[in-house]
């Protein structure tokens, strides 16, 4: 999976105007908000905790107008809870985030 971050970057740059160091502390809390989630995504034992980080997870993508994290979060919420094809191709999409800061 390759990280399009076209529209994300964007967003971080409109929020973060020309102070990098404002953009890299708003990376690293997307980055934090991200890894708990996706903790608490593959965690999770029953549907109703496995759709509430799948939806957590969903409006953070929004947020931060990352489109593929809302359709991996969306692609989470069509499955079962614990689908390790899922929360692979969540701990990419993390990995991939990460090494751009």
């Amino acid at each position: 999976m390759t990280l399009d971050k076209a529209d994300f970057e964007a967003n971080l740059a409109a929020a973060a105007g020309h102070d990098m160091s404002l953009r890299a502390e708003l990376l690293a809390c997307f980055c934090a908000s991200l890894e708990t989630q996706r903790d608490l995504l593959a965690r999770a034992r029953c549907d109703g905790n496995w759709e509430v980080s799948a939806l957590r997870l969903r409006g953070l993508g929004a947020s931060f107008h990352s489109r593929q994290l809302v359709d991996l979060a969306q692609e989470a919420l069509d499955t079962a809870p614990g689908d390790p094809v899922v929360l692979r191709k969540l701990a990419q999409f993390a990995d991939e985030v990460a090494r751009q800061g």
